[in-house]
């Protein structure tokens, strides 16, 4: 039985300049060259400093999206991935920096699409202004790639049960 692939984007967003802050940012270059290295031209990779509104309308335009971050809680582990729910909460306090809740919110809203949204959350310890991830980071973004690269495995197959390497 032949299933159609799923478009995915995979958004990060953060400040390199601000050392874990830019996991996000890390993450994007990483899944782009495991895209590239697989050859799936259903999927592709943005970042940014942050998400803006203007971001509703790319993220309209694909079946999946997964927003990739930073994180500063305290009781988050390594990563933590989680479905994201539209939400007309306003913009933050800058009016330049929205959340994936409220980008899903004004896809819906703008474009009359719903795309099925996440968010991978990935645990960060140093906040510096300073270039690099710490190595406690490192090791976070490496867990969360490995997870991350699994799910996408599984939106780009077109077939039940067909390997990624005969995609």
């Amino acid at each position: 039985m032949t299933e159609l692939r799923k478009r995915v984007l995979v958004y990060g967003y953060g400040n390199p300049g601000r050392e874990d802050d830019g996991l996000g940012n890390e993450m994007v270059k990483m899944v782009q060259n495991w895209i590239d290295e697989h050859k799936l031209g259903c999927m592709t990779t943005d970042s940014n400093y942050q998400l803006n509104i203007e971001d509703a309308d790319k993220v309209s335009e694909w079946d999946i999206v997964v927003f990739v971050d930073a994180s500063k809680q305290e009781n988050l582990r390594e990563y933590r991935f989680t479905e994201v729910e539209p939400s007309d909460a306003k913009v933050e306090f800058t009016m330049h920096a929205v959340s994936p809740s409220y980008v899903r919110h004004l896809c819906e809203k703008l474009f009359n699409k719903t795309p099925e949204t996440y968010v991978l959350a990935i645990k960060g310890y140093e906040w510096d202004f300073k270039e690099g991830l710490s190595d406690c980071a490192k090791l976070n973004l490496e867990q969360a790639f490995q997870f991350l690269t699994r799910k996408l495995a599984g939106w780009a197959l077109i077939k039940k049960n067909l390997p990624i390497s005969m995609l």
